[in-house]
């Protein structure tokens, strides 16, 4: 990308997702703009880009927009403004326990339990509107009570994240470093790990303390507050962020050039000779396809021209954790 490429950020507050690239966009000095979401379903600015993609957060460079947390931050590593890179920093055994970090945190039950701890201590848990957006997302349906099965499965959810932090406590962080890989200041692998402790023990109520509290687990509190603290440093030495609006965004996007100047179609993908493509993850949200034109597809990263908003945008999901497939005969062809 070209140095003004303007890069938004679509999150809204307290999503834990979202802290985790805002954590790394302050830590690698990445100037950016936001378009504030609403926590659930309808968000016509994104349906206004033909964005059917219900996850949050999205993150936009020139006309792309990218998909999931991993995806973005892996872009983010190329990009070219602010700081280095973590991956310019950290030796191959860095990087390499930063990536096993990653898919602990993303790959297993770890997020999901510490929803489960979560959820049941919050006003959301009696929010009827909140309630049927999750269960939606979840895949469950409007039959599914979402409250109940999130109550019924926190007692063995408090004991799993217990362990979890527990594994951090004596092992990594026994020694008394600072940061996880033993950087000089929070690298990838914190920013891989904080951010769904960090959601958990900043909401109020939400620490069953007589199993998980700072006395008990003492080197993984002091480890998440000098990522808070650091990362709030770091926040206030960015440039201004402007909220934009939808409208804005749209008009911007809509006059940028785009993010990728050779994207690549592998000749041999079978899945390169349908014509029209719609893109969902498959864990959750699936229930929400986005459509449109094939541009890209390789083994990582699948990227489709929408084809039903006001503006095109080019959107950017990985292969991991997502499904691609030849759209209905009535969108395939639309151009």
């Amino acid at each position: 990308m070209t140095s003004d490429a303007p890069v938004v950020l679509f999150h809204y507050p307290r999503s834990p997702f979202s802290y985790r690239v805002l954590s790394y966009l302050a830590l690698r000095g990445i100037p950016y703009d936001q378009c504030i979401q609403p926590q659930i379903l309808p968000r016509p600015d994104l349906a206004r880009l033909g964005i059917r993609y219900r996850r949050i957060p999205l993150l936009s460079i020139g006309r792309d927009v990218y998909l999931d947390s991993p995806l973005i931050l892996e872009r983010l590593e190329r990009l070219k403004v602010g700081k280095p890179s973590f991956a310019s920093q950290a030796s191959p055994d860095q990087q390499g326990l930063e990536r096993l970090l990653a898919s602990y945190t993303l790959d297993t039950s770890f997020f999901m339990n510490i929803v489960k701890v979560l959820l049941p201590t919050t006003p959301l848990i009696r929010n009827e509107d909140f309630l049927k957006d999750r269960a939606d997302m979840a895949g469950g349906g409007p039959s599914m009570n979402f409250a109940d099965v999130v109550q019924a499965t926190r007692p063995d959810a408090i004991v799993a994240v217990k362990n979890a932090i527990e594994f951090l406590e004596t092992t990594l962080l026994v020694d008394g470093r600072e940061w996880l890989a033993k950087t000089d200041a929070p690298g990838r692998g914190d920013v891989e790990t904080a951010w769904a402790l960090s959601w958990l023990f900043s909401t109020p109520g939400a620490v069953p303390e007589e199993h998980i509290s700072p006395q008990l687990f003492p080197k993984v509190f002091a480890w998440v507050e000098r990522f808070q603290k650091a990362v709030a440093a770091a926040q206030k030495s960015l440039p201004t962020i402007t909220t934009l609006s939808g409208e804005q965004v749209a008009d911007l996007l809509g006059k940028a050039a785009s993010d990728h100047t050779s994207d690549v179609i592998e000749a041999d993908d079978p899945l390169v000779q349908a014509n029209g493509f719609q893109v969902w993850p498959i864990d959750s949200g699936s229930r929400h396809k986005t459509v449109g034109q094939l541009v890209g597809l390789t083994s990582q990263e699948i990227t489709i021209e929408t084809t039903e908003g006001e503006v095109a945008v080019r959107v950017h999901a990985p292969r991991k954790g997502f499904r691609v497939s030849a759209a209905a005969p009535d969108k395939a062809n639309l151009s």
